[in-house]
């Protein structure tokens, strides 16, 4: 195999990984890279977990990818990351099979959408593409701190570059709505989720990353029409995919890359494009690159604190070890 990068495809980062006796979650894994995802992690004989908001649909894709794969312990559950009542439920029948979780991805999201919120009545991209799963990553923490070395790959966006987070109105309460905007604040949060995520996981072995999958022609794109897309250039007037896009195996490979490789072993925290570790974003560039304000340690804590009194959840650091016990986890954890 080459050298990895923007052409390389999940298949090609999973080859010779060997993931028997992982536990994995996939969210958004029935569809898009988040199916590619998925599929390498089960050829790498990983355990799977895809919770889905379609159960029937999400079941159909588990029993192709077991048929693919060869592995057929893929499971699908019911989760709606627009309800953080539906994320508890998915955690907690998780917790009650499981004793500890290797893998996660928080791969799922949602791009461009008309104005909505969520259950909870927050702006729904900061609620799907941040709030949902840095709820499921702290009610599942304890499975994850059982690991002995778990990873947490959260997808972020070139387009985080739109936005920083703005904290005087997180919900477009006050300023006028816009799509774009909202997407990248949602975005820049994802990658300061990971950077704070990996303070609280190093102690315990873990790790998070943040990861930019590249352009793909995916679901995601939904809420938006043909004439848009052509002003944008992503495609032409014949509807022409535009040649910098990556099939939805090579968006695949940077997150697969993330939560397998050795090469990131003490780069937690990393925010990641093209298989590897993304350089600081250049001025006059538009697709590569993660701007500083997406990299700043005590805005990811700040924002770290408001998320916790957003979804009402901590992460919990003081239940490990009776967890643990519970579980039947022989191996002491590490105080930090």
């Amino acid at each position: 195999m080459g050298d990895l990068g923007r052409n390389s495809t999940a298949l090609d980062i999973i080859e010779g990984i060997d993931l028997k006796g992982k536990i994995a979650i996939v969210t958004g894994g029935s569809s898009g890279i988040g199916t590619e995802t998925a599929r390498a992690l089960a050829v790498a004989g990983a355990e799977l977990i895809l919770p889905t908001r379609d159960l029937e649909y999400g079941s159909a894709i588990a029993d192709k990818l077991i048929t693919e794969s060869g592995n057929s312990k893929i499971r699908n559950y019911e989760m709606d990351l627009s309800d953080f009542d539906s994320v508890r439920r998915f955690a907690d029948n998780f917790m009650t099979e499981y004793r500890q979780l290797d893998i996660l991805v928080n791969n799922a999201g949602i791009m461009a959408c008309p104005p909505g919120r969520c259950r909870q009545g927050y702006e729904l991209h900061f609620s799907v593409n941040h709030l949902g799963h840095f709820l499921l990553t702290a009610c599942l923490s304890p499975c994850l701190l059982a690991s002995a070395a778990s990873r947490v790959v959260t997808l972020s966006s070139v387009c985080h570059r739109l936005s920083p987070v703005v904290f005087d109105d997180l919900h477009f309460n006050h300023r006028s709505y816009d799509k774009w905007l909202a997407y990248g604040q949602s975005k820049t949060a994802t990658a300061l989720f990971a950077l704070a995520l990996n303070e609280r996981l190093q102690g315990y072995g873990g790790s998070a990353f943040a990861v930019h999958p590249g352009s793909i022609m995916t679901n995601l794109q939904r809420h938006m029409n043909r004439q848009e897309m052509v002003a944008l250039g992503w495609i032409d007037k014949k509807n022409n995919i535009h040649r910098s896009f990556k099939s939805a195996a090579q968006g695949a490979a940077t997150t697969v890359w993330a939560a397998t490789t050795s090469h990131l072993a003490d780069r937690g925290g990393a925010y990641c494009e093209d298989c590897q570790v993304a350089e600081p974003a250049r001025e006059g560039s538009t697709r590569r690159g993660v701007s500083p304000y997406a990299r700043d340690l005590q805005t990811a804590t700040y924002l770290w604190d408001v998320s916790e009194r957003l979804v009402d959840q901590p992460f919990c650091l003081n239940d490990v070890s009776r967890y643990c016990a519970a579980k039947g986890k022989m191996a002491a954890l590490p105080v930090v």
